[in-house]
Formats: structure tokens, C-alpha cells, sequence
């Protein structure tokens, strides 16, 4: 079998499984099993695959048949241009949550302290720190595996944060500039309906927003003006349709110049304020 019959036989496979982007998909996966490039299969894509690299490529094919998402088989995303590693201990890092990132950029101030609440794969944090100037960082997660991915993504991509495990607050003391958070906020009945990639494969608990899917919003809400020095900002990321009712659990505790922010497709993404002077 030549490296392109490998290629049609990947895309053949992962198209009876029902997969989304065969083409892509399949790709990478020979990349990862046959360790080559493009350029590599564009010189040779007529040569004979060797029997380890196809035995390698139907066992990666075959997880990937199974829905097992592709950066859980891969190991590795990108996310605001950088890399980070990802198991199913944590979220996949999505574009949509670049947007959280970019607010986030908007205020932040050399010598700020940023906190990272509901770190998972610590994408946030990091990116913040390497695209910001001379800021603090700190991320927690209820976690210990997540924080373990998160704390190898922070020395993959050569920036200092300070993590805690704990349950939100949890051991966190001192005051901050910014708090930024993407809490598990889908309805718990909604979780069942999502593609098999993420309903049987990412992480329950990072997903599950309980009942409403507001449950962890009111809980930082509710505490996060203790931790945050005045005029500090709140910044979190919401699913499309929950933009009024964060808003409003923030006014009420008193942050001022609550916004709301549409994602690059248009959706409600973010809510931000400012904790009142």
C-alpha cells in the first residue's frame, strides 16, 4: 500500500464512522503514525507505507472511528498561536475561548496579578502571559490531573504561573487585578446531546454547569469581590445564550460596566465588569 492508498483508506474509514473532516483527520493521523510531513508525502506519496507505519496508522484510525476526539489522539492543540498538550483530563482548548483571552488583553497592565479560575488545560492563563506584558500569574482547578497538564503547558511555553488545586476558592488568598474564568456552565440535561466526541470523551466535570447551567457563575460571583482589588475586572466565558442572566448576577453583586461580547461567528462569548471602586 502506497502513503496516498493509506491516505484514501483513512478518509474511507473514518467517513463509515460518521467523522466530520475526514480529509483533515486522516492527515494528521498518518502524520502522527508514519512520523512524516507534507513535504515527505508530496516526494513519496507513490512509495510503499512501511508495515509499522500502517499498523500504527490503523490503530490511531481505528480510535478515531471510535470518536475518541483528535487532539486526545495527537496529545496536542493550538491555541492563541501556541501549543499546548491535552489529555482527557481537560477541555479541548476551543477558538471560541480565544475571544475571552483577547478581552482580557484589552485591560490588562504591566505589574497586574491575573488569576485563572477553572484552569483545565491552563490555555487561558498562559496565553494571557505570553501575549501581555510584565503580569502575574495564578490558576487554580479543582483538578490535580488538570493542573498537572496545565503546569507541563506552562513550561512548554516558557511562562511562570503560580498554581493551587482546590474547589474555586478553595486556599486562595491575596487580591487580584483580574480574575478571568471558563467554569463548566452546560446544562446538565444538554450534555447528552452534544457530539459523541465531547458528551463520552472530554471531562464530565469541566462541562457539567449543573441544573441551569449558572451554577458556577453565582458561586464566583458571589465570592469573587473578596478577592479582587477595587476596580479590578471580572471577565468569563458563557455559552450563547446565557449573556443576560451572567450580566445580571454580576450587577447585582455589584460589578459596574457589565459588557457582554460576541465570538468572531456572532454569539454571546463573554461577560465582563469591573468591581465597583
Amino acid at each position: 500500500m502506497t502513503y496516498r492508498e493509506a491516505i484514501g483508506l483513512g478518509e474511507k474509514i473514518l467517513t463509515t464512522a460518521g467523522i466530520a473532516d475526514v480529509k483533515t483527520d486522516a492527515w494528521m493521523l498518518l502524520e502522527m503514525a508514519a512520523k512524516i510531513d507534507r513535504n515527505f508525502y508530496y516526494m513519496h506519496m507513490n512509495d510503499e507505507i512501511t508495515g509499522e507505519q500502517l499498523a500504527e496508522y490503523e490503530s490511531v484510525l481505528k480510535k478515531r472511528a471510535e470518536h475518541i476526539p483528535l487532539q486526545y489522539i495527537i496529545g496536542e492543540t493550538e491555541f492563541m498561536g501556541l501549543p499546548f498538550k491535552v489529555n482527557s483530563s481537560v477541555l479541548i482548548p476551543r477558538q471560541d475561548t480565544e475571544t475571552l483571552v483577547e478581552e482580557a488583553l484589552k485591560v490588562a497592565k504591566p505589574g497586574m496579578k491575573v488569576f485563572d479560575m477553572c484552569t483545565g488545560s491552563g490555555c487561558i492563563i498562559i496565553s494571557i502571559l505570553h501575549h501581555g506584558k510584565e503580569l502575574e500569574g495564578y490558576a487554580s482547578d479543582i483538578s490535580r490531573h488538570a493542573i498537572n497538564v496545565a503546569k507541563e503547558n506552562a513550561k512548554l511555553n516558557h511562562v511562570a504561573v503560580s498554581f493551587e488545586t482546590g474547589d474555586l476558592f478553595d486556599h486562595i488568598k491575596g487580591k487580584y487585578d483580574i480574575i478571568v474564568s471558563n467554569p463548566p456552565y452546560i446544562r446538565t440535561e444538554e450534555i447528552a446531546k452534544l457530539m459523541p466526541e465531547v458528551q463520552n470523551f472530554e471531562p464530565f466535570d469541566a462541562l457539567d454547569g449543573k441544573e441551569d447551567g449558572l451554577f458556577f457563575y453565582r458561586r464566583i460571583v458571589e465570592q469573587a469581590g473578596g478577592y479582587l482589588n477595587p476596580g479590578g475586572y471580572l471577565l468569563f466565558e458563557i455559552g450563547h445564550d446565557q449573556g443576560e442572566d451572567v450580566s445580571e448576577l454580576m450587577k447585582q453583586a455589584g460589578f459596574n460596566d457589565v459588557s457582554v461580547i460576541k465570538d468572531l461567528v456572532g454569539n454571546d462569548r463573554v461577560v465582563t465588569g469591573v468591581l465597583h471602586q
